[in-house]
């Protein structure tokens, strides 16, 4: 108890966001995320790209079976009531601005995502996107670099560093295949369980897993297992001394990117890491609005089985993808950049009003 007429010493750590001696303690890495907020933006600006707004509402949060989108509905002068949903991307709406017309553009946007909270995920975040109409993916990735190089000078650190790994932002990243990922760090052969035609072998996959010596459940689908290889074998290794482009996804696990020209059991899909954090996933777009839907109903369909619910399908979407022109884009999530930048040790500490919970 404290002595009569004192107040007690709050504890910061369990104190509310707001408490000023727990602000005073963030603010330091605030400033940080407004600095590297307006050096992004000049970046981009200096590379000729637009910067847009996407509408938070949507009549699709999108259609991966595994994100969860926070639901809402509209109600009318005349009471009539309309399903939205607060969007988990902007990218359905770039690329409609794509297809109006617009150059090169690029978002900084609020995005929301159900069932995800976490040292890296929280319900609301920014994720930063752009999008190169009529280049190839592979200059993503030295966007992707450069922003790396430019969060570190903003913040005048010479390295990045979470839970005890260490990433230098200046170096030249690795590039690294799925495949190549998946041979040195679990001794697994992922492409001889994918067909030419993009089938997988659940079977086959599951056998190399447990050889691996990883569990294997009965209904294990082909994606769990993969997920479950690069959650624990792979992702811990990326990224460590200098970052890593994590490329050419199975297709079956790239639903809105193109199949590669060299291999079509892959995709051109890339992540980017830092000390084993995911930070950027891009692609080379898909713009076949046939195939882009049928992708769409298979996501959904996984989706009712795993989770008993589906999200509607963007027809205007759709539609916008037969005129859109050929296209690479990427998502950065940004409060993870700053992070990373900051020496933080969860996205919290570098949001400005952490939502609660």
């Amino acid at each position: 108890m404290p002595a009569a007429g004192l107040k007690p010493v709050p504890d910061p750590i369990r104190s509310p966001w707001w408490a000023p001696l727990r602000h005073a303690d963030r603010r330091p890495l605030l400033l940080l995320r407004n600095r590297v907020s307006a050096a992004v933006r000049a970046h981009f600006a200096g590379h000729d790209f637009v910067e847009v707004e996407a509408a938070c509402l949507q009549v699709s949060p999108g259609n991966e079976a595994h994100l969860s989108a926070f639901a809402t509905e509209a109600v009318g002068p005349d009471g009539e009531r309309t399903p939205l949903y607060l969007h988990t991307s902007p990218e359905f709406a770039c690329k409609k601005l794509l297809a109006a017309g617009e150059p090169r553009l690029f978002s900084l946007a609020r995005v929301f995502r159900n069932r995800e909270r976490g040292p890296l995920h929280h319900p609301e975040f920014t994720m930063l996107e752009w999008y190169r109409p009529g280049e190839p993916y592979t200059a993503l990735m030295a966007d992707c670099a450069d922003l790396l190089r430019l969060a570190a000078e903003t913040a005048g650190t010479r390295r990045f560093a979470w839970r005890g790994r260490d990433c230098d932002p200046f170096a030249e990243p690795e590039r690294l295949s799925v495949a190549e990922a998946f041979a040195r760090h679990a001794g697994i052969d992922l492409l001889a369980s994918i067909g030419r035609d993009g089938t997988t072998d659940r079977d086959g996959l599951a056998a190399a897993v447990s050889r691996a010596g990883l569990r294997v459940a009965g209904d294990d689908s082909w994606a769990d297992l993969f997920s479950r290889v690069l959650v624990a074998r792979v992702e811990p290794d990326l990224g460590l001394g200098r970052p890593t482009i994590l490329c050419e996804y199975p297709v079956s696990e790239a639903a809105l990117a193109r199949p590669s020209p060299a291999d079509p059991r892959v995709a051109e899909r890339f992540e980017l890491y830092a000390c084993g954090v995911e930070l950027a996933n891009a692609f080379g777009e898909l713009t076949d609005p046939v195939e882009q839907e049928r992708r769409f109903e298979r996501e959904m369909a996984v989706k009712l089985a795993v989770y008993g619910e589906t999200y509607p399908i963007d027809a205007d979407f759709l539609a916008a993808l037969a005129v859109m022109p050929e296209a690479s884009g990427s998502a950065l999530g940004f409060d993870r950049l700053v992070m990373l930048a900051a020496g933080a040790r969860r996205i919290e500490d570098v949001l400005w009003t952490p939502v609660a919970g």
